[in-house]
């Protein structure tokens, strides 16, 4: 007998979901990567069984990655995963399209240049878009190699908060690269406390 006896008829002829999503008897691939309820990989077997396991629970297989290959599904309640992926698009949302932008010189010392990660990550924890820009002047012309260096360098110190929209690039005589928050519950700070992410006395460098 089910565990959950009610939790699979509840949503089973209704909340089909997102176009396009597949679950149950509507997974048609030949062979499944499956992912237990509590985010195990069970491996990889064919829909049939791996529907057999999610009854045996009163739970739904659920397509999540339908390019992947083999497919990865999912075993989960299904209105606990229309619950998640609703909230996910409300968080998104909610974040600030405003691009904030943080200035770097080629000649910067450690501590400055850690200032100015600091301030680049609080911008990009509290869910805004973070452009990275570095402008020669002189002879700084000369070694664009090194201003490139600066700004990748800044760009991967700043992972754990973010990813780039594209690689940097060099502009006139700036080189320059846009970062874009991480999903809230992904970012995590390296030279912030979580306490200083409401600092409003941050703002954007001049």
């Amino acid at each position: 007998m089910s565990r959950y006896p009610n939790s699979r008829n509840k949503n089973f002829h209704r909340n089909r979901g997102p176009k396009g999503l597949r679950r149950n008897e509507r997974i048609k691939s030949s062979q499944i990567r499956v992912i237990g309820p509590e985010g195990t990989n069970l491996g990889v077997m064919e829909p049939k069984k791996a529907l057999e396991l999610a009854k045996n629970v009163g739970l739904d297989l659920i397509e999540i990655s339908p390019q992947a290959r083999p497919p990865v599904c999912r075993i989960l309640d299904f209105g606990k995963y229309l619950y998640e992926e609703s909230k996910k698009q409300k968080d998104n949302k909610q974040v600030s399209n405003k691009l904030k932008e943080v200035k770097f010189r080629v000649s910067i010392d450690q501590h400055d240049f850690e200032t100015k990660l600091r301030r680049a990550e609080q911008f990009l924890y509290r869910g805004n878009k973070v452009k990275l820009t570095l402008q020669f002047k002189g002879r700084e012309n000369e070694h664009k190699q090194l201003g490139f260096e600066r700004v990748n360098l800044a760009a991967s110190e700043l992972g754990g908060v973010s990813a780039p929209d594209s690689p940097a690039k060099l502009v006139g005589r700036q080189v320059g690269i846009v970062l874009s928050p991480l999903p809230s519950k992904k970012r995590q700070l390296k030279f912030s406390l979580p306490e200083d992410d409401m600092d409003e006395s941050i703002q954007e460098d001049e």
